[in-house]
């Protein structure tokens, strides 16, 4: 009898540790198959590019394919609305941008909540943008882009890639601080406005940085101004906004990597470290600096504090949009 009872109770004391054990072991697999990673754009888009180039290292750090999934439309809301009802099991990953934070003041019925339903892991990169205009506008700096600008019994008119875009919140940005109007002319799209602009169809597109280039350097496209608030490298002749005039402007459009709220904590480590640690490839780096991204990579809490600032300044600079 005695050694029945003795053997209930090793059993019992063993059993516990057989589940630790095996928790643990299921634990130190994960990844263990291949984990999808949702962008809101186009294939072949300057921020689908930037994804792919993530994927590709992060499945070498990882040890598991990550596959990007394309979910474009609706200002980036399709894509993210797919991201937040995704499992919340470790397996999906979501690129999101500043347009998202805009999108929760620009939208009015909105299928996802950028806290409640996700995660913030790190900001990624950030691209400044570069205000062009077309070679037929009679302008060459800032101060002459504005004063005509002003002058115009009609006002002249911008291009963007969509309410809430980065394109477009920049522009609303210039308009604010330089007092000056012009009118928003919406695309589907980046490659669509930025056509309008080299066609002369609108006056002005505040593209971004990657894109921008060809045109630039090929002549076909005058850049008149960078948001940055330094000169930038790629374009270390073009003067800042900020010192053409208006000394508090400055706009950056982030990226950065999401996953769906309720992820277990240990996953959000695990990515967050194979992320930072492809941020810091100097392979990596360098992709992304010569694409006119700047790498970024931060800390949870600061991702997270990033937003909520921004939620509040994007608030006030929309409040006068109609939402969509």
């Amino acid at each position: 009898m005695m050694r029945l009872v003795t053997s209930c109770i090793t059993m019992g004391f063993f059993l516990p540790l057989a589940f630790l054990a095996s928790t643990y072991t299921h634990a130190q697999k994960y990844p263990d198959r291949p984990i999808r990673y949702v962008v809101t754009d186009q294939p072949g888009s300057s921020i689908d590019v930037l994804a792919r180039i993530i994927a590709e290292k992060l499945s070498t750090e990882l040890g598991q394919q990550v596959i990007v999934d394309n979910r474009a439309g609706a200002g980036g809301n399709i894509g993210a609305d797919i991201g937040a009802k995704a499992p919340a099991d470790g397996y999906t990953l979501v690129q999101l941008a500043t347009t998202h934070v805009a999108n929760a003041h620009l939208y009015k019925n909105l299928s996802y909540s950028l806290q409640r339903d996700f995660v913030p892991l790190t900001q990624l990169a950030s691209s400044p943008s570069v205000l062009v205009v077309p070679n037929s506008l009679p302008v060459k700096s800032l101060s002459e882009f504005t004063k005509l600008a002003k002058s115009k019994a009609e006002p002249l008119q911008y291009a963007s890639a969509g309410a809430g875009t980065c394109t477009f919140l920049s522009a609303e940005l210039f308009k604010k601080q330089a007092s000056v109007d012009l009118m928003h002319i919406p695309y589907k799209g980046g490659a669509p406005a930025m056509t309008s602009v080299l066609a002369g169809e609108t006056s002005a597109y505040f593209a971004p940085l990657g894109p921008a280039l060809q045109h630039i350097r090929q002549g076909t496209l005058k850049a008149i101004a960078v948001t940055s608030t330094k000169p930038l490298p790629l374009l270390p002749e073009i003067p800042t906004i900020s010192e053409s005039g208006l000394p508090n402007y400055k706009f950056t459009c982030w990226y950065g990597l999401f996953m769906p709220s309720n992820t277990p904590k240990a996953m959000q480590e695990f990515i967050h470290n194979a992320v930072m640690n492809t941020l810091n490839n100097p392979a990596v780096k360098k992709h992304l600096l010569e694409l006119g991204f700047i790498p970024i990579g931060n800390k949870q809490d600061e991702f997270a504090a990033v937003i909520r600032n921004e939620l509040d300044v994007f608030k006030e600079l929309v409040k006068d949009i109609p939402p969509q």
